[in-house]
């Protein structure tokens, strides 16, 4: 082999060093994505902005002129963005709005936000909301009176666990329920995804209960599936049975558990794998749960859980549908139920017969560009389903729809845009909610928001109440 000379070693080094920028800038140029050097200058002021916002918000989030409540009728209410597709139908008449924040969020947490699903019961709305602190974080369930126009906390989990433990929940991710007794059930779930440990001494999140008249509440049970979180929930209210679906601790290798609780006598009926990670339908008229096994809401087989036998195993049935949310069943035992959307195509409605156990696509549930919906409620008749497309934010994309889909016609239809009207007057910009509840004379429809305040996540909750025009729901 030949030896360079030291005179053709410094040669070559100099082409080297000649070369080697222009060969760097090249592969820059094909290889990265086609961002000027300003935009992404400016692109990183403006993070470094909305962060400087969100360090800025104040806490408790306010309304102007100190007002607890704000209550509105505008023909903005009406005003429809471009991303609305041209088959879906805009209300004719506007609706009323009352619009107000949650109290308790008076210090700044991880991120203040709803994630359980609420109810419409006795004249009353009950939902929840937590601080997403980990792993000591909080959560709180309130009643709104429609007839003061006023929200108040009824218990918080601290409070109710009574133990300052290495871990304690930030959220309440499955249902609130009432049971015959009068109380509400609910079920909590972890702020982070990392401290469900053995480090943090976890057991297991807990089954709570609460007495809307007292405000009175105590544990029902602390880990049921051991060292296992809760964010699915619903409760049987006449047999007093509470079913869940887990999310698995850090430390252990199970996956998600389904389980039924007897809340009455405090005893687990019955535990087992593949359980439901979102939503369960019951059945008020047998008792009977259904669930899509391991699904988050895409579809697929459903599962049957009979009370009857409560030593037996859930057995599959021959219907199919997409079960990210349901409505609770109607007097003529239909429930509907809305698939997750996303990577596994575009959201749709289904219909569910209990009596029959027959499943139906229905047609396509979002409105615009956000088809992810978490909460649906149906009227008593069954006539009419609402929801609110965006829920994990993003909402405002398309106006903050509130839709109408009609189930006879198979229609869909906007009552109201929240957006821009709100961000305009207020500040706020309803972002998505994992709360609705029609009230039972089917007039109401609550919503409980994850609010933006200029910056680019949301940061409180708020609470609208669409009151529906009559106009806009004749059977």
């Amino acid at each position: 082999m030949k030896l360079l000379s030291g005179e053709e070693i410094a040669m070559r080094s100099w082409f080297v060093r000649l070369t080697l920028p222009v060969f760097l800038a090249f592969c820059a140029y094909v290889v990265l994505p086609d961002v000027h050097p300003v935009d992404a200058q400016e692109k990183k002021k403006d993070k470094k902005k909305d962060k400087k916002k969100a360090a800025d918000l104040p806490f408790p989030p306010k309304l102007p002129d100190g007002k607890d409540v704000v209550t509105i009728t505008s023909d903005d209410f009406l005003k429809a963005p471009d991303t609305i597709a041209k088959d879906v139908l805009i209300a004719k008449t506007a609706p009323t709005v009352d619009f107000l924040y949650y109290p308790g969020q008076t210090y700044k947490a991880s991120i203040w936000s709803n994630w359980g699903d609420g109810l419409a019961v006795n004249g009353k709305y009950y939902s929840s909301i937590g601080d997403h602190n980990a792993p000591k974080g909080n959560a709180f369930v309130y009643e709104y009176d429609p007839a003061k126009k006023a929200l108040r906390i009824l218990c918080d989990v601290v409070s109710v666990i009574r133990e300052m433990l290495l871990y304690l929940p930030g959220k309440i991710h499955g249902r609130l329920d009432m049971g015959k007794d009068g109380w509400l059930y609910f079920s909590t779930h972890r702020g982070g995804t990392k401290v469900t440990s053995d480090a943090n001494k976890y057991q297991g999140d807990w089954i709570l209960k609460c007495d809307p008249k007292t405000g009175k509440a105590e544990v029902v049970a602390h880990g049921p599936v051991p060292k296992h979180c809760i964010p699915t929930s619903v409760l049987d209210p006449e047999r007093m049975i509470f079913y869940g679906g887990t999310a698995p601790g850090n430390d252990v290798s199970d996956g998600v558990m389904f389980f039924a609780y007897d809340v009455a006598n405090n005893k687990l009926l019955y535990s087992c794998p593949d359980g439901p990670p979102r939503y369960m339908i019951l059945a008020n008229s047998t008792g009977k749960v259904y669930y899509v096994p391991g699904s988050d809401g895409n579809v697929g087989p459903m599962m049957r859980y009979d009370p009857a036998t409560p030593q037996a195993a859930p057995v599959k049935i021959a219907a199919s549908l997409g079960l990210r949310s349901a409505t609770q069943e109607s007097k003529n035992g239909m429930v509907y139920t809305v698939s997750k959307g996303g990577k596994a195509g575009r959201a749709m409605l289904f219909s569910f017969n209990t009596k029959t156990e027959e499943a139906k696509e229905i047609g396509p549930a979002a409105v615009g560009t956000q088809d992810y919906i978490t909460s649906i409620d149906a009227d008593p008749a069954g006539r009419y389903v609402y929801y609110v497309p965006g829920a994990h934010g993003h909402s405002e994309n398309d106006g903050s729809a509130v839709v109408q889909f009609d189930t006879k016609t198979k229609t869909r239809k906007v009552i109201a845009f929240l957006s821009p009207y709100f961000k305009d007057k207020f500040g706020a910009i309803p972002t998505g909610t994992f709360s609705t509840a029609l009230d039972p004379a089917g007039d109401k429809l609550y919503i409980t928001w994850n609010v933006k305040r200029g910056a680019a996540a949301w940061d409180c909750c708020a609470l609208t109440v669409i009151h529906i025009p009559a106009a806009e729901r004749q059977p």
